[in-house]
């Protein structure tokens, strides 16, 4: 057998494992000099993450373009992106010039939330695939209409959970799965910062640098005030998910993929806003149950106070009949029932970032980007298809409508649509701005 067809034969077996992809031994595969093209949307914080692991990728991945609505912004990331790539990119305000450029073959996505599912679903139209950060969508009908979209035009679409292509998580996983601690039943699941007050917001004009209109997109128009871009979004309704969505779908997803679940019968959350008085309109503090038949996922987020669970600011605790095992970025530990660490693991190389880190660059992403190349290349399977990704968005944006309605809420665990709750139900979809709305 030829060396290349050899290559290609293990490459596309690990593909088929769920084993992250990365430059060194993606670049063996026949052909891998034929670049994917990329054009990167919403450039400010997390998007250079996706710089980071485009330039990890660089021998088979090119940045074409770029798109932000600050000019500002969209400069500071078009030069970043010509150190990083060597090439410089075309670079737009408006993204909609892109999508029907031809040169371009995959769209990434770092836009404030209530532009993902829309921004997504018109890429997939234009014949682009999608890399869509979490959460991929701001409510849970846009949720379906993504995955409905992806699965109509039969493009590539992959969601930004990137600890999905951590060789180390799929390694302690796939061990759960197999009965490390016996029967796993319990996910619990925590995320600490220590965010600062956001203030109250001042009126003001719109900076000539920044298309406020296409900012907005599909959200109901609102007068420009100082306190809102190009972080604090995060916080309000209007365009944000607040912290659930922002940190919580990460940590949510892995205890969902550990213990083999999708929608639970029952969510109820508990929290508020105690640090600080102030413009944010979502909790400091939340406590979520997510209730199954034989298993429980919970969710703990504390924006506001920095301590740490099991010693780590953000992890997952798989709890079972015979032990316990903890998860992070960093790495595993396995404790047996009398709280003993009997096994363990650490990345030695840059897998981890701080939860204070806006734009957490890391080998995860590296390996997440890595496996979208290869799933546009050879039909390798994503590790986080849009149909999977939206299950673990979906809910973490059911904890929101439960804290919102101060409910339990009831739901069919075929679809994870709500059920008797007319109210919470109402919240599972939004009113878009005239001319806006999404086209399924």
């Amino acid at each position: 057998m030829p060396t290349s067809r050899r290559a290609f034969l293990a490459a596309a077996s690990a593909a088929s494992t769920g084993l992250a992809f990365t430059a060194k031994s993606y670049a063996q595969i026949v052909g891998s000099n034929n670049r994917v093209h990329f054009a990167v949307i919403g450039l400010n914080s997390r998007a250079h993450a996706h710089l980071s692991s485009l330039q990890a990728n660089k021998a088979d991945a090119r940045i074409v373009a770029v798109a932000d609505v600050d000019s500002v912004i969209l400069k500071k990331f078009a030069d970043a992106t010509v150190k990083a790539m060597g090439v410089a990119p075309r670079a737009e305000q408006d993204f909609r010039k892109l999508l029907t450029s031809s040169d371009v073959d995959v769209i990434t996505i770092a836009t404030p939330d209530h532009w993902h599912a829309p921004m997504a679903m018109l890429a997939l139209q234009a014949g682009k695939h999608v890399y869509v950060e979490k959460p991929c969508s701001y409510n849970p009908q846009e949720g379906e209409w993504l995955v409905a979209t992806q699965k109509k035009t039969g493009k590539l679409c992959q969601m930004g959970s990137q600890q999905r292509s951590s060789p180390h998580t799929q390694q302690i996983v796939a061990k759960i799965k197999a009965g490390l601690v016996g029967k796993a039943y319990w996910g619990e699941t925590w995320y600490a910062n220590t965010r600062k007050s956001i203030g109250t917001g001042v009126p003001t004009h719109v900076p000539s640098t920044l298309d406020w209109d296409l900012w907005q997109g599909p959200a109901p128009r609102e007068p420009y005030r100082d306190n809102v871009h190009p972080y604090n979004w995060h916080w309000f309704r209007a365009w944000g998910t607040g912290e659930s969505l922002n940190n919580g779908t990460h940590e949510v997803d892995v205890a969902r993929w550990a213990l083999g679940v999708e929608y639970p019968n029952r969510v109820t959350a508990a929290g508020g806003r105690y640090a600080f008085h102030d413009d944010w309109q979502f909790y400091d503090t939340l406590d979520t149950s997510f209730e199954y038949p034989d298993h429980l996922i919970t969710w703990k987020g504390s924006c506001c106070s920095g301590k740490k669970t099991y010693g780590r600011d953000r992890g997952i605790a798989i709890h079972g009949t015979g032990g316990t095992v903890v998860i992070d970025r960093a790495g595993y530990d396995v404790f047996d029932q009398k709280d003993q660490i009997i096994d363990g693991y650490r990345v030695p190389t840059h897998a981890a970032t701080a939860s204070a880190d806006t734009v957490g660059a890391d080998s995860m992403t590296d390996a997440h980007f890595a496996n979208l190349i290869a799933a546009v290349r050879i039909g390798a399977p994503l590790n986080q298809p849009i149909a999977q990704g939206n299950v673990s968005t979906t809910l973490v944006q059911l904890s929101n409508i439960a804290y919102f309605t101060q409910r339990v809420l009831t739901l069919d665990a075929a679809t994870g649509h709500i059920t008797g709750d007319k109210e919470a139900e109402a919240m599972t979809r939004r009113t878009y701005e005239k001319g806006w709305a999404p086209k399924v």
